[in-house]
């Protein structure tokens, strides 16, 4: 996410210690504080240097405390990411400053990722609800939906795709918005997840191709078969999921940590995965920094690594016909 075209430049690193410690003497209450933020411009502005003093972290979305004050700005006042940019000098409402304050100090002090703030995140162009049941769409697997799997199928696109491991249902929504022709299984372990899944099938109109199952990886999809199944599985080590930020702890555990090497769940999909593929099915799973453990772990098979335009590493692909050929590997 970016700024507005022609938006001031990010206002650049976190001032001094004694700085930090002048600002919180001089420190205004929220009612003063917002009735001098008149414009868009200034609560920018402030809320960037906000999050530089604070020194909060970022990676649900944004990459920088000017990204991320753009996007709860824009966020709270109901705006879209391509605003015209004389936007940035209408003056605001009362309301509408309050309401921008209040969400800069819950994601100081909250440590809250701010989607869970807002209700909200976008994956593949589209908005998805999101609260404290789900991880934050985040995946680069995006990329791929927005090009249709066009390397697997140059044709026309897979009829059957199984999202696994859905959480939000981010990835298997997007995919049918992006493929009319396509039905899609959108599969989890949690409740609470599916829940969430379900608001955002209703949320995009897709209730006739997308549905939701209850299911542990592959036990409860009763043998069904897919030209494609997409995973974004919990894969976090252990060492990893103790040393992450307070952000990443408002995330659902179970789905981020994945045992001692990240592997976990990695394992049994590779292991399970061939029953539910068609013939010429392709599975495609992001496994992030766990990806040279895995490698590791696998000498042997030729994980396809997929590289992607706007970032992003640690997805693999494999065939059907390579699942096939490496079965003793993943016994």
């Amino acid at each position: 996410m970016t700024a507005p075209r022609n938006a001031p430049s990010n206002p650049g690193e976190s001032p001094p210690a004694a700085t930090r410690a002048a600002d919180t003497t001089l420190a205004l209450d929220d009612a003063q504080l917002a009735a001098q933020l008149y414009t868009l411009r200034d609560c920018l502005r402030w809320a960037t240097s906000e999050f530089h003093v604070q020194r909060l972290h970022f990676g649900h979305g944004t990459a920088s405390a000017w990204d991320e004050a753009v996007a709860l700005v824009l966020g709270a006042l109901h705006l879209p990411w391509d605003v015209d940019p004389a936007v940035l000098d209408a003056r605001l409402l009362d309301i509408e400053r309050q309401r921008i304050v209040a969400l800069v100090r819950a994601r100081i002090e909250t440590r809250k990722p701010l989607p869970y703030l807002l209700g909200e995140a976008f994956f593949a162009g589209q908005p998805f609800t999101v609260d404290e049941r789900v991880l934050i769409p985040r995946s680069p697997i995006a990329e791929l939906i927005e090009h249709h799997f066009a390397a697997w199928f140059p044709g026309a696109p897979p009829a059957r795709i199984l999202d696994l491991c859905t959480g939000s249902g981010c990835i298997g929504i997007a995919s049918a918005l992006h493929m009319p022709t396509a039905e899609v299984d959108l599969a989890d372990v949690s409740p609470e997840a599916l829940a969430v899944a379900k608001i955002n099938i209703t949320r995009h109109e897709v209730g006739d191709r997308v549905r939701t199952v209850l299911a542990d990886l592959f036990d409860g999809l009763d043998g069904q078969r897919y030209d494609l199944i997409v995973v974004n599985p919990p894969y976090v080590d252990a060492r990893d999921l103790a040393g992450m930020p307070a952000e990443f702890r408002h995330e659902p555990a179970l789905a981020l940590g994945a045992g001692a090497d990240g592997l976990d769940i990695v394992r049994r999909l590779l292991r399970e995965a061939r029953a539910h593929l068609n013939d010429d099915g392709v599975l495609v799973v992001e496994v992030g920094n766990s990806d040279r453990r895995l490698e590791a772990a696998y000498p042997e098979v030729p994980f396809l690594w997929l590289e992607f335009e706007r970032g992003g590493h640690g997805v693999f692909a494999l065939t059907a016909g390579e699942l096939d050929e490496y079965a003793v590997s993943f016994a």
